[in-house]
């Protein structure tokens, strides 16, 4: 539009039905306007059709611009009336810039109320497949469920993850994959499963347990037996580095003996 209201003064005549498919407004628009007062097409074609001069077509930029910022036809027609061309241009400036800030307050306070809306909802079954990947699935709740459903840890672990968001859920991967990490380094090192370090890692797993349900050391151990006896679990932890589901079952029982478990 602005283009438009730049070389309306080299235009020539324009008829209705151009003028409504060069400026985007409807020929009943128009003459509407015509009836009302608000901008007359000031010549006519020896047919006596009308036609629109180039001081007419800025009137109308004018008109449109006003009209987008949902001034009243009435109020449009005390300003046009009112002004020289360099002051409605300023004036149109200043209300644009002032909508242009308030759109802008408006798109914030949007993605506020979207950020807390996706957060502040629990995560979804998609959301942790997404996350996850193979190491989630239906298959694995379903028999998980199946086979602890009755026990209390079972309940605790429902509580506890049952309004957690995806970005929760996302701490929970991120810190999963750290200690995974971190024990792929120590068992391609070396370390003593009775170390310090094989202790500190001990305790970092049975802290990410202990966020889904009470986990004390006899328990752990456990779980650590179960990490062998079960192929799956084991190959889970063979494919971070050989050997590291034996390891950690040993520095698991070695921290336990720590602790007098």
């Amino acid at each position: 539009m602005t283009e438009i209201a730049q070389h309306t003064g080299l235009m020539e005549a324009l008829t209705v039905g151009q003028v409504a498919e060069t400026f985007g407004v409807t020929v009943r628009t128009l003459h509407h306007y015509d009836e009302v007062g608000l901008l007359h097409p000031s010549e006519r074609t020896q047919a006596g059709y009308r036609l629109y001069t180039g001081a007419d077509l800025e009137r109308l930029s004018t008109i449109v611009v006003y009209r987008r910022l949902d001034f009243a036809l009435e109020e449009i027609a005390d300003l046009l009336d009112g002004a020289d061309v360099v002051e409605h241009l300023r004036r149109q400036r200043d209300l644009v810039t002032t909508r242009l800030a308030e759109m802008s307050d408006l798109v914030t306070a949007i993605d506020r109320r979207l950020e807390a809306e996706m957060t502040d909802h629990p995560a979804t079954t998609e959301d942790l497949k997404e996350l996850f990947g193979d190491g989630y699935g239906d298959e694995y709740q379903a028999e998980a469920q199946e086979r602890w459903g009755d026990t209390d840890k079972w309940a605790q672990s429902q509580a506890r993850t049952k309004d957690m968001t995806k970005e929760q859920w996302a701490e929970v991967k991120a810190e999963m994959d750290a200690f995974e990490a971190d024990l792929g380094v120590a068992v391609r090192a070396g370390e003593p499963t009775g170390s310090d370090t094989a202790a500190a890692l001990a305790e970092r797993h049975r802290a990410s347990i202990a966020r889904f349900y009470d986990c004390d050391h006899e328990f752990q151990v456990c779980l650590a037996q179960m990490y062998l006896a079960d192929p799956r679990f084991t190959q889970h932890y063979e494919d971070i580095e050989p050997g590291t589901a034996q390891w950690l079952h040993d520095a698991i029982v070695a921290n336990a003996a720590r602790h007098g478990g």
